[in-house]
């Protein structure tokens, strides 16, 4: 039977830089304060090699999140360890199930994040974990002297690629177009490291026996079909958000991220949401912190009218 746990002013579903920041705000706005990390996903801060647009910070994404959850517990932030499998309203609170008990809380905040997107073709999900990956920082070290394939054009995928690059491996990445979308300044670097580019091509599908071997890959523009031999495959093509859960509390959506307004409020009285998880274009860690500092913020009025 699970554990019941009451008297939270605020719950915070997800534990990276917007559910951190907003632990921060409501903590210091003198808010009892929870914030659920789910171990099975975790942010995606943490897995960033290097961060360098993050003012007055240099360092690893891991080193800069240890560094905000340290701050957050300093002020009073209880951190659990916890995954959350339902979130529902029960008169004026919410309830929070976890995989560990139960919670009772005033306001709700989604900072749940995002997930790495699939590329949805033949033999992706065989070979995860036998040479398909998603973490140049998680799985770098195992191909290092290898041939490695980063499928992508953004920031992460250049990111990604530079790090393996100088790790040791041998690095090709393919893009459907026929330039990057990334900033120039990573542009730049993966030119100037000699990192092989195959343009205006997209994987058809990944093969091998026990481990990756081969990538099929298409020109989208002449249409024909090459194999390119690799030991590894990292794909990098974007994120989709975490929103399951606010779906079920009848959160609305749009364009698949939580709809919030100026002040992190969604349509549902009392929740709340910051981060990667919602319709805000830009997502960045500094933007991230922006949206948790507000929810915090909202979610302490929020509270502050209910006393009234």
């Amino acid at each position: 039977m699970p554990k019941l746990f009451m008297n939270y002013d605020v719950a915070i579903i997800g534990c990276g830089p917007a559910g951190l920041t907003c632990a921060i705000y409501a903590t210091r706005y003198g808010l009892k304060t929870v914030v659920f990390e789910d171990p099975t996903n975790p942010s995606q801060l943490a897995l960033a090699p290097q961060i360098e647009n993050y003012p007055g910070f240099e360092g690893t994404g891991f080193e800069l999140l240890n560094k905000m959850k340290e701050q957050a517990e300093k002020f009073g932030a209880e951190i659990k360890i916890e995954k959350v499998e339902n979130v529902a309203r029960d008169g004026e609170l919410f309830t929070i199930k976890t995989d560990e008990g139960e919670y009772k809380a005033k306001a709700i905040v989604f900072a749940t994040g995002s997930k790495h997107r699939k590329l949805g073709v033949e033999g992706e999900k065989e070979f995860i974990g036998r040479g398909v990956s998603y973490c140049a920082v998680c799985d770098g070290f195992f191909f290092k002297g290898k041939k490695v394939l980063v499928v992508g054009g953004g920031n992460t995928a250049l990111v990604e690629a530079i790090y393996l690059h100088d790790l040791g491996c041998d690095v090709t990445i393919v893009h459907r177009r026929d330039e990057f979308r990334a900033e120039k300044a990573l542009q730049d670097r993966v030119f100037e490291k000699g990192i092989k580019v195959i343009w205006n091509s997209v994987v058809e599908r990944i093969e091998g026996k026990d481990r990756v071997e081969r990538v099929v890959l298409r020109n989208v523009k002449m249409g024909e079909v090459f194999t390119v031999e690799v030991d590894g495959v990292f794909v990098a093509i974007g994120v989709e958000p975490n929103v399951e859960l606010a779906k079920e509390l009848g959160v609305e959506l749009e364009n698949g991220y939580i709809k919030v307004d100026r002040y992190q409020r969604t349509n549902v009285e009392g929740v709340f949401a910051c981060g990667d998880c919602c319709n805000n274009p830009l997502k960045q860690v500094v933007t991230a912190c922006g949206d948790g500092a507000i929810a915090g913020f909202s979610a302490y009025q929020f509270i502050s009218r209910r006393k009234e």
